[in-house]
């Protein structure tokens, strides 16, 4: 069965680029692009994994990682996150909020398709 990918990203190239690689590797991808959408996106397309920026406009991608993990329907799905935010402490209090992987942009290919991997 193919495994699901949901990639929450406001940025369009980013998002783009996310969803290539993923569909080049055979994942089915959902792509979000307003993360005011991303947890009834969630609920409707089920997926396995969530690759979540954290810098999004509306919504901090920290508060969906918490709203994701504080549902008993959702918690269960792995959050990749992948951010700009690279400072001393940002991996810790990503991690903090539910996380399961942390990627600094820019992101490479190998890195990104590895972290998605060791969560599906």
């Amino acid at each position: 069965m193919t495994k699901r990918i949901m990639v929450v990203e406001d940025n369009d190239l980013n998002r783009k680029l996310f969803c290539d690689l993923l569909r080049a590797k055979g994942f089915e991808v959902e792509p979000v692009a307003d993360g005011r959408e991303a947890i009834e996106k969630t609920r409707d397309f089920s997926p396995n994994l969530v690759v979540m920026d954290i810098q999004l406009p509306n919504v901090s991608g920290l508060s969906l990682i918490e709203q994701l993990k504080g549902d008993a329907g959702l918690r269960q799905i792995p959050v990749l996150a992948v951010t700009a935010y690279a400072a001393k402490g940002d991996e810790e209090r990503i991690r903090e909020a539910g996380a399961e992987g942390y990627l600094a942009k820019p992101v490479s290919i190998a890195p990104f398709l590895s972290a998605v991997t060791s969560l599906i």
